[in-house]
């Protein structure tokens, strides 16, 4: 009994590994579909010049107009090239009088605390990215407001103003006041979540083989403990 028992405990743990195995190495071949599909998008993104009507996800928007020096904010805890710093977004008032949040880009700031600082051009300006809609972002833990900083983009922040164009931000690539480009449509390649999926499947390969050969010789060592008929007859 104490053998039948091991045994099939033995079965139910490999066999618990090797489905989230399987599992997971589902999942992350689905998220390198879902990569695909999204640079796909990004690449055939349409081209406008300050919209009127929501632009889609990824669109490279054209706006000229002023920028707000002083309503200048900074997203914090930026990396870029090794380099810790914020990326500087300043509200554009565009010609029509809308106004647009861009994102400018990224300035070093060390580990300071210190508010940062970042020169911004006078005057009309002409400016070009790519647009990102403004979604759902990480918890936060605490104020998402510190002085001039934010820990992420909230539109609402600005609260002094009377209202942006659109439910998202401009991360600018070219034109006035632009600085060093950081933000990226995705963090991972589509190529980063195969190799996560083939780990996941190897390890259920690898659990699956483990439950067979463990398996086999509970059942030899169950076959040498149980007395034969000859053993057992009176």
């Amino acid at each position: 009994m104490r053998s039948s028992r091991r045994l099939m405990l033995w079965f139910g743990f490999w066999a618990c590994l090797v489905v989230l195995g399987l599992g997971l190495g589902l999942w992350q071949w689905e998220r390198a579909a879902d990569k695909r599909e999204l640079l796909a998008r990004y690449d055939a993104a349409p081209r406008l010049v300050a919209p009127e009507s929501a632009p889609p996800d990824g669109a490279r928007i054209s706006v000229s107009g002023e920028f707000l020096a002083e309503e200048t904010l900074f997203l914090d805890n930026r990396i870029h090239g090794e380099r810790l710093g914020v990326a500087a977004l300043t509200p554009l008032r565009g010609d029509d009088g809308r106004l647009w949040l861009v994102e400018r880009g990224f300035q070093p700031t060390g580990p300071s605390r210190d508010t940062p600082r970042v020169s911004t051009p006078e005057g009309r300006v002409s400016v070009a990215g790519r647009w990102q809609v403004a979604g759902d972002s990480a918890p936060l833990f605490g104020p998402n407001r510190e002085g001039k900083r934010l820990q992420h983009i909230a539109l609402d922040a600005w609260e002094g103003l009377e209202g942006f164009a659109h439910a998202g931000w401009l991360h600018q690539e070219e034109g006035g006041g632009h600085l060093a480009s950081w933000w990226q449509p995705n963090v991972l390649p589509p190529s980063r979540h195969l190799g996560y999926a083939a780990q996941w499947w190897g390890l259920a390969l690898t659990a699956l083989v483990v439950m067979i050969v463990g398996a086999r010789r509970l059942s030899r060592d169950r076959s040498r403990h149980t007395p034969n008929d000859k053993e057992t007859r009176p």
